[in-house]
């Protein structure tokens, strides 16, 4: 009898083991796919890599991570992640939250005094709950440099430094966009501040608190926070750039030819969008903090509790609602916590189920992609097949 239900036991673990296989190679399939069609929307290479929860992962790659060469997009690739940048910086005040140093209802002013001032910005009305969530009407100060959007002015302004508060003084130029609290909108002002407030917290630039209290304890050996360091270390894609032509409208922006722009000071993306990563890093990441092993619960409540982001915003991700630095994303099989990132020469989108155990990230090595002629323009995000493929099941 014994002997007997150990073989059955073993024969349900076969089986067991058997259909999980399956099930990820259908993934793999699907994903392979998918990546493969993002060429014809303009992306060079893509790499996508999932952690499925079962222990394993699955990575796939298409294109090419240098055009001239036709060689691939390396497996482990180190690529800028863009605005992803603004969830480690979230998590990082949140822990502050956790430990008692600052509340989310504590003004901006009251840590920056008089930072926030002129036009109709008013320091005193904005809170930090509203800077993480961008909700406070600050305008984006990538408003009042131009440079970064033409080829002639990116080429002489790339290795320019831009501090935190440059960045923040450039957007005190503009008035808001709306008072506090009243609507939602993206800006990248709101993190620059918020960036500046853990200084202000902690005496230590939030470079050094991110890589202190996140990158370091989690292990991410391949996470930087680069500052003034135009150069991506390791292996590395070329990251591809085109700009607006002189005829460029909304629905075609009549792109030029891309050019490298690989090699760029970030730190005028800074605490809103500076950091470098790998896909199995920002993985790591993903799963550690919505599986609790970032944040304290309540702390971790506050980053998921969402508002409706703008109608704009909603085009690319349907119903998509936006938390303190993170953002739900409605998907066929319960949705997903994600924050994507764009920055000259790459485009990372990720999701994590909300669970915390299968995630996956997606590195374009382009933020300017130009469909193939006769391929329409998209209806949404163009990695939502791949994502909800990889956090699914094909």
């Amino acid at each position: 009898m014994r002997r007997a239900l150990i073989a059955v036991i073993g024969a349900l673990a076969l089986v067991g083991t058997t259909a999980g296989a399956t099930v990820e190679t259908g993934t793999r399939h699907a994903m392979q796919a998918d990546a493969d069609k993002l060429l014809r929307y303009g992306a060079p290479g893509v790499l996508a890599e999932l952690e499925t929860g079962r222990g394993t992962t699955i990575r796939v790659r298409s294109g090419y991570g240098d055009v001239d060469r036709r060689t691939p997009v390396p497996w482990d690739a180190r690529f800028r992640i863009g605005s992803f940048t603004k969830t480690y910086v979230s998590a990082t005040v949140l822990q502050l939250v956790g430990e008692g140093k600052l509340s989310l209802a504590d003004t901006v002013d009251h840590w920056l005094p008089g930072v926030v001032r002129g036009n109709g910005n008013d320091g005193t009305k904005i809170t930090v709950r509203q800077l993480l969530q961008h909700t406070s009407g600050l305008t984006d100060y990538l408003t009042g440099y131009p440079w970064l959007f033409s080829q002639e002015g990116f080429e002489q302004h790339r290795f320019d430094s831009v501090t935190a508060e440059e960045a923040v003084a450039t957007a005190m130029t503009f008035p808001p966009q709306f008072a506090p609290g009243a609507k939602w909108d993206y800006s990248n002002t709101n993190y620059q501040v918020a960036g500046l407030i853990i200084k202000a917290v902690t005496g230590h630039d939030w470079r050094t608190e991110v890589r202190n209290r996140i990158v370091r304890p989690l292990g991410l050996r391949h996470t930087y926070l680069p500052g003034n360091n135009p150069d991506i270390p390791g292996p590395h894609a070329v990251g591809y750039e085109r700009f607006p032509g002189p005829d460029a409208t909304e629905d075609d922006p009549d792109y030029g030819d891309a050019i490298d722009a690989t090699r760029q000071n970030p730190t005028w993306g800074g605490a809103a969008g500076e950091m470098i990563s790998t896909a199995a890093d920002g993985n790591r990441f993903l799963k550690a903090l919505i599986g609790g092993r970032v944040l304290k619960p309540a702390q971790l409540a506050e980053m998921q509790r969402t508002v409706p982001a703008s109608p704009e915003f909603q085009t690319n991700w349907p119903g998509v609602r936006y938390g303190l630095g993170l953002m739900f994303v409605p998907n066929p099989c319960g949705g997903e916590w994600a924050h994507g990132g764009d920055i000259m020469g790459f485009q990372t989108r990720n999701g994590v189920s909300a669970d915390g155990r299968r995630s996956v990230i997606v590195s374009i090595n382009t933020d300017s992609l130009k469909r193939d002629p006769g391929v329409p323009k998209p209806a949404v995000d163009i990695t939502t097949d791949l994502i909800n493929d990889a956090l699914c099941g094909a």
